[in-house]
């Protein structure tokens, strides 16, 4: 499919765009996945609608923009350990990962970017907001900034705001492989390796304190942040149907999935991308 097919409508001010006019079951040419990729980096999160994919179908894609890698807490589907399965059922009130994040941040080298296929949704509700952290790293005083640009936050795996929402998951689809709980060091403010731009790299899941401060120390600070990175000006909402697949830059976006649909199935399939060191 040519370049020049594709059509990428912004759906925010801050973040996120639709791309229509591909197929992503077809073979993508060079320029059409440079053109992915462009809107990708450009939008931070990207979404396609209508897209009939195979598992196996899902991860070539994925390909396509880096090396997919295994999650260290749940084992993937039969035959692709790469892409794992992220549900809440009917009798389940807890929804895995909900609340505001960027992906394994405890991990030495978190994922550049993670995709996301909707295979059942509920008939309302189960929608994800994402937020920009260039924007929110952008709006901060210069002061703040001076400081936070010294500043390295540690991220744990065990915060009990995350950890509590894979309780039902470890017990039922473990990764036994996986350490029990994971440590990392990341600036606060980090650069974008493809972009060159600032963004603000803590989130509410994962960092716990900051390096050579007490949590305590350090709460007040956090907490700040943690308000001021999801503002809604930064934000996007995006509804899901069947099919809907969302693409977005875990090195300068936050999302959460919003946990309003209680008695309803939500099934996704999930694969990320391998990243590098934080700098």
């Amino acid at each position: 499919m040519a370049h020049q097919e594709l059509e990428i409508r912004k759906i925010a001010g801050a973040i996120g765009a639709e791309i229509h006019g591909v197929d992503l079951s077809q073979p993508l040419g060079d320029n059409v996945v440079g053109a992915i990729r462009q809107a990708y980096l450009d939008n931070l999160v990207i979404f396609f609608r209508d897209q009939d994919l195979s598992p196996a179908q899902f991860l070539d894609f994925s390909k396509r923009f880096g090396q997919p890698v295994e999650y260290p807490f749940v084992k993937g589907i039969d035959g692709f350990p790469e892409i794992i399965q992220v549900a809440k059922l009917e009798h389940e009130t807890v929804n895995f990962g909900g609340v505001w994040h960027s992906d394994t941040t405890y991990l030495e080298k978190p994922p550049m970017g993670t995709m996301l296929i909707a295979r059942e949704v509920p008939p309302y509700g189960g929608d994800t907001l994402f937020a920009n952290q260039y924007a929110a790293y952008e709006a901060l005083s210069d002061k703040m900034k001076e400081l936070l640009d010294g500043l390295v936050g540690i991220s744990s795996s065990a915060k009990a705001d995350v950890s509590k929402t894979r309780e039902d998951r470890i017990k039922d689809s473990a990764n036994t492989q996986a350490s029990s709980s994971y440590l990392s060091e990341h600036p606060v403010v980090r650069t974008h390796p493809e972009t060159g731009r600032k963004a603000l790299y803590i989130n509410t899941a994962h960092t716990v304190a900051f390096k050579g401060m007490t949590e305590a120390e350090s709460a007040p600070i956090l907490n700040f942040l943690f308000q001021h990175q999801i503002k809604p000006e930064y934000t996007c909402r995006f509804s899901w149907r069947p099919g809907s697949i969302a693409f977005w830059d875990n090195r300068a976006a936050q999302h959460n999935p919003i946990n309003d649909y209680h008695g309803f199935r939500r099934v996704m399939h999930r694969i990320t991308l391998a990243g590098d060191t934080p700098v």
